[in-house]
């Protein structure tokens, strides 16, 4: 992650605050500079952190940390553009978490497509008394995308992640315009 960058200078030079007998000596002076080196990187990401926090500008070795902190879905097949996105959304994709609007966004924010969703359960009512409930007994998601082979994994991934854990899934991938598979 972090680590020493070749000429960055440090914002607060140890030196400075040495007193005249230390800051004058050659040997103080290069042991200091040693430290200067080490905390420089320390220094300058203390100074940027509120940039680390936001999505768009924190650095891309830095987007899986901070996706792991909001529990934001990250895949690493994912483009860079594509996971700070996901990061950025993540806390009102949450509010959606195991339902088709949801998995849908996400799907969508991930891999540019929007899936179509398939229930099989339903609300309805009726003024006559025992009427047919709609959907079907048995729950169950039918999720319909147009990807290539590659990007079925990724929405794969997806899928299993944020399904209803009680809810069996399955995903029928439409092959993508101009996959000849």
């Amino acid at each position: 992650m972090r680590g020493l960058v070749d000429g960055l200078a440090s914002p607060h030079p140890l030196l400075g605050i040495l007193p005249g007998l230390y800051a004058e000596d050659d040997l103080a002076s290069r042991f200091v500079a040693a430290f200067d080196d080490a905390l420089a990187p320390i220094f300058l990401t203390l100074d940027d952190f509120t940039a680390y926090l936001d999505p768009a500008l924190t650095p891309e070795d830095f987007v899986p940390v901070l996706a792991s902190w909001v529990a934001a879905f990250d895949d690493p097949r994912l483009d860079e553009t594509r996971r700070r996105r996901l990061t950025a959304r993540a806390a009102e994709l949450h509010r959606f978490r195991g339902t088709a609007h949801g998995l849908a966004e996400t799907v969508e924010l991930a891999y540019g497509v929007r899936p179509e969703i398939e229930e099989s359960g339903g609300t309805s009512w009726s003024a006559q008394p025992g009427s047919a409930p709609p959907g079907s007994a048995e729950p169950g998601v039918v999720v319909h995308v147009r990807a290539s082979d590659e990007e079925a994994d990724v929405v794969r991934s997806i899928v299993e992640k944020l399904r209803p854990a009680h809810v069996p899934v399955r995903v029928e991938i439409i092959p993508a315009e101009g996959d000849v598979s």
